[in-house]
């Protein structure tokens, strides 16, 4: 009953604090009265239940939560932040690694979300003689959907 209840007073915490922005219009804090806060939010009372708590599975959802939410913040209020999917994967791979110091499971799938992420996002600033890795990735970003429908039905029904 205690973690739970943590879990909701931290929710309920949040969202107060996000309407109060909100209702009253506080010049310094109204870039935080929009949809990603609430990711922040959900994402911070995950935490706060993993690490609190000792609920280590709540930190791969509030890391996800917490860092797509401050993704989504600085791609409105930062002009040079990156807009990209590797961003995604990134946070993924972040997510599973910090879940894996306590849950000691997962450190594999972290790494390879993070190269994947190092990988695309590279490709931005590749030399002129790399430029066929450049086509690979725009060909993985054509079929990637049917590639991870692909992946997880090989997951799926492995024995």
């Amino acid at each position: 009953m205690k973690q739970s209840q943590s879990f909701l007073a931290i929710t309920l915490i949040g969202f107060g604090l996000y309407f109060l922005i909100q209702q009253y219009d506080i010049p310094i804090l109204s870039q935080f009265g929009n949809w990603p806060s609430i990711l922040v939010i959900l994402g911070v009372a995950f935490l706060f239940s993993a690490y609190g708590n000792n609920q280590h599975d709540n930190i791969l959802p509030g890391i996800i939560l917490f860092g797509l939410g401050v993704h989504f913040h600085l791609l409105q209020h930062q002009v040079n932040w990156i807009d990209h999917w590797g961003m995604y994967t990134l946070i993924i791979g972040i997510a599973f690694i910090l879940r894996a110091q306590k849950k000691r499971q997962g450190t594999i799938i972290g790494i390879t979300f993070i190269v994947i992420s190092f990988l695309a996002l590279s490709a931005f600033a590749m030399p002129s003689w790399l430029g066929w890795l450049d086509v690979v990735f725009n060909m993985i970003e054509q079929f990637w959907p049917i590639l991870l429908i692909i992946i997880g039905f090989f997951m799926l029904f492995k024995k």
